[in-house]
């Protein structure tokens, strides 16, 4: 029991998304780190995040019966009732946010409740449902945690903040979609309006390039306003140099399957390498 009400927050999503809070914690306290409000702004990111899967789990039972991926959740299967579930992803939301507002500051509890707002209203309860833009604007939620870290010290939405936001916006539908483009037959029957559902493989391939695109300049544009230093800027444009040739390869990939895994292993080591080079070169006095 206490293994299922552990998945239901999918904590690698949480795992990965605590990595870029690290990391916007650490970009903009420039190695002087208060580590009490390091701690604090990780509880409460992860409080919250876990909240929103858990909400997330609760509103898709029934649809994660229809897909071979999602067919043995805890929700799927009744091993939890429905009213547990949503209890707890309100209890996880509540703690978190009295976290973040009250131990480390206001605005890091705004953002996180927008976060929790666009993830569990617009893209869970909305657009998941109705729209191709679900995975784009289900991005923003997805792009909160570093910018929470980040304004965990600054108190304030800045340059460093939005570029944190585009790195970890643009990321995402390039991921998601590779793996959409896997299980697109799942997500067909499911009923998920997703764009390789509803626009085709091709078209989804397409529309991944100028997301991926856009990742280099956001990381030069780091470097130039002098949050990272010179390994970072070389790291992000050659890993999105990589990941950008990959995505354009596989336009003409034959087997699309396997060129799918590929391309959702690149992304998630792009990100990975991105925030532990961010990390380890931000300016500062180190």
């Amino acid at each position: 029991m206490l293994k299922d009400f552990i998945a239901l927050t999918k904590p690698r999503i949480i795992r990965l998304n605590l990595i870029a809070g690290f990391g916007g914690f650490w970009v903009a306290s420039k190695w002087n780190i208060d580590w009490l409000l390091l701690i604090y702004m990780l509880i409460g990111s992860a409080l919250t995040m876990a909240s929103a899967c858990v909400i997330n789990n609760y509103w898709d039972r029934e649809l994660d019966q229809k897909m071979d991926r999602t067919k043995d959740r805890a929700t799927a299967t009744g091993r939890i009732s429905p009213g547990v579930v949503l209890a707890y992803g309100i209890i996880l939301g509540v703690l978190g946010l009295i976290v973040l507002f009250v131990l480390v500051n206001p605005l890091t509890g705004w953002l996180g409740l927008l976060g929790m707002f666009v993830y569990v209203v617009i893209y869970t309860m909305w657009l998941k449902r109705t729209s191709t833009w679900s995975t784009s604007v289900g991005g923003i939620s997805g792009a909160m945690p570093p910018v929470i870290g980040y304004c965990a010290v600054t108190e304030a939405v800045d340059p460093g903040a939005w570029l944190l936001f585009a790195l970890l916006f643009l990321w995402q539908p390039a991921h998601f979609w590779s793996l959409a483009i896997r299980r697109v037959e799942e997500y067909r029957a499911a009923g998920f309006p997703l764009l390789p559902v509803v626009k085709g493989i091709r078209r989804t391939k397409l529309q991944m390039v100028p997301y991926v695109l856009l990742l280099i300049p956001t990381g030069i544009a780091m470097f130039y306003y002098d949050y990272v230093g010179y390994v970072f800027l070389v790291v992000s444009v050659l890993g999105g140099l990589v990941w950008l040739w990959h995505t354009l390869i596989g336009l003409q990939a034959k087997d699309d399957e396997k060129w799918a895994k590929a391309n959702f292993m690149i992304s998630v080591n792009y990100l990975m390498l991105a925030f532990l080079v961010m990390i380890l070169n931000t300016t500062g006095t180190a």
